[in-house]
């Protein structure tokens, strides 16, 4: 497997098979171009024999740039469970830690008890949100220091 940084030509096949890595949820409007076109210097794509398998989007904060955020991850389902996510949030850590960044954050849904479990795994602290993405939209907020 290859872990690379991400690029606009990416963005037609992982749309096109993203509803499917999520059993069929709609998730597409929640990964617009704009992410392949102007954070691709912190987003990657992990391939096996040419084929994206797990991806990453992450940025570093504008407003804070000691933080970096993660705003989406995809693992083909085939994939999970065999530390692809894992390698991809390291490439994003080192990569964010030379940037100068001191903090990565991200946020899921209190449902998604496998993405819960995941960041705690990763060490990453949780504290959650009522109404964070909207009325009865809670979230819970991770955040995880890169320093040791």
């Amino acid at each position: 497997m290859n872990i690379r940084s991400i690029d606009e030509t990416d963005y037609a096949p992982i749309i096109a098979v993203l509803d499917d890595w999520w059993g069929g949820r709609s998730m597409t409007h929640l990964l617009p171009r704009l992410f392949f076109q102007h954070f691709q210097n912190t987003s990657f794509v992990l391939e096996e024999d040419g084929q994206a398998v797990a991806f990453l989007i992450g940025f570093v904060s504008q407003t804070h740039p000691e933080v970096a955020y993660i705003h989406f991850l995809g693992v083909h389902p085939g994939f999970r469970k065999r530390g692809v996510a894992r390698q991809l949030y390291e490439t994003f850590f080192a990569r964010v830690c030379d940037l100068g960044c001191r903090t990565v954050q991200c946020i899921t849904s209190p449902i998604n008890e496998g993405s819960v479990s995941f960041h705690a795994q990763m060490g990453f602290g949780a504290s959650v949100a009522a109404d964070y993405a909207g009325p009865g939209q809670d979230r819970v907020l991770f955040s995880r220091s890169l320093i040791e």
